[in-house]
């Protein structure tokens, strides 16, 4: 998706589809965002089969979206390419549970990933972060989209206890669950890309748990995940299946584009690069800043429970709700100059990670993982140079790109 600074142009919201997973591919949706927030905070897109959807564009209001499961559940679908499927998963993975029983499943898992908990894997991370730039090291040009979407498999893999053999096979179906319309991951189509990769995924999780069934207690995620209690009764082996699921996707499908898309915005503001390098305690803002212009987690599902007024009218009991996370991040009420990439920016009330019940459990450890990747950058190299324009991604879940070829010196 194209982060635009540039929110001049007419836009025809009629004309707009914003379920169209290659209009985020070659388009720019900001002008459009910035449109339906002026004009259109509660904008109606009717698809040809009859099926439609809101779109709730600012800050304010996908607060509310996200933050109140009462009056808006995730129970019949999160992601806006489930719309009108309803989600099978529902009451079972985190991302598609409400409370009472999502604040059962989520209670026992975060102290597993809490600040205090993930600090332990600074060091781990470091040795990952070195072998991620590897490849700059002798100044020749490397593709740090694509290098980066194995990243985060290195963290997230150890930490679930996924023997190192599989990653590159889980990183590869992340990609094609996330982003199944892409032609860099499409097998036959959309929907056949989608179904492999859910299978590959659920079955390789599902033959890891009945295989360890039984076995002493594991001192990883995974582990974690099998022996826990949640509402007073251990899991049942799917629901560990869908929530090993839920945790890796939510790191493989988002970290890879924060970090290629951070570097776009350096390479692009020199003057950015050059304030960091001077002042490695900027490193922290900088991090804010780059989750919040990048917004990997493009848009969010939620569906009405009951009629409810927004700023932009009613929102009535049943309809679908797409929470746009890019716009939201550039709302002109919150964020002062917000298309302006400004790594000292203070008030950064950014919901890259998301609002209220169902805010990232991995945020503490992806923003450790970008703390560190950009302290290593800042230290080793003084220019980051694009060699090619980058080719950004198909898709209507995630902001990101496919292919950014740089040279660091």
């Amino acid at each position: 998706m194209k982060i635009s600074s540039d929110i001049r142009a007419t836009t025809d919201l009629d004309r707009i589809d914003l379920f169209d997973p290659h209009f985020f591919a070659t388009g720019d949706p900001h002008p459009v965002w910035a449109a339906m927030r002026a004009d259109a905070p509660l904008h109606r897109q009717i698809l040809p089969d009859g099926r439609s959807f809101r779109s709730v564009t600012r800050h304010a209001d996908a607060c509310r979206v996200l933050g109140d499961h009462r009056a808006f559940t995730s129970e019949r679908g999160s992601v806006l390419t489930q719309l009108g499927h309803g989600d099978i998963s529902a009451g079972k993975m985190l991302v598609s549970t409400d409370p009472p029983r999502h604040s059962e499943l989520r209670r026992p898992i975060q102290p597993q990933l809490s600040v205090r908990t993930v600090a332990a894997w600074q060091d781990a991370i470091r040795a990952a972060v070195q072998r991620f730039l590897a490849p700059a090291r002798d100044g020749g040009s490397w593709d740090i989209a694509q290098q980066a979407y194995e990243l985060p498999m290195t963290v997230a893999g150890a930490l679930l206890g996924i023997p190192e053999a599989d990653w590159d096979d889980l990183v590869r179906w992340t990609a094609m669950a996330a982003a199944p319309e892409d032609s860099e991951f499409r097998v036959r189509s959309g929907s056949a890309t989608l179904a492999i990769a859910h299978h590959q995924l659920f079955d390789y999780f599902g033959a890891l748990v009945k295989r360890h069934r039984g076995d002493q207690p594991r001192a990883d995620l995974i582990g974690h995940l099998m022996s826990m209690q949640a509402g007073g009764a251990p899991l049942a082996d799917d629901e560990v299946v869908y929530n090993c699921y839920s945790l890796l996707l939510g790191a493989n499908a988002t970290t890879p584009h924060t970090v290629s898309g951070t570097v776009l915005a350096l390479a692009e503001h020199e003057d950015q690069w050059h304030a960091v390098r001077s002042d490695p305690t900027l490193v922290p803002r900088l991090v804010e800043e780059g989750l919040r212009w990048t917004s990997p987690a493009n848009s969010f599902l939620r569906y009405a429970s009951a009629d409810i007024e927004l700023s932009g009218g009613l929102v009535e009991a049943g309809e679908a709700v797409a929470v746009w996370i890019g716009s939201a991040n550039r709302d002109e009420s919150v964020f002062a100059e917000p298309y302006r990439f400004d790594i000292t920016r203070t008030d950064n009330r950014h919901i890259a990670f998301g609002h209220g019940p169902h805010y990232c459990l991995g945020a503490p450890l992806a923003r450790l993982t970008f703390r560190v990747l950009f302290e290593e950058m800042a230290g080793r190299f003084t220019t980051i140079e694009p060699m090619a324009p980058p080719q950004h991604l198909a898709s209507v879940f995630i902001a990101g790109m496919t292919h950014f070829l740089i040279r660091t010196r």
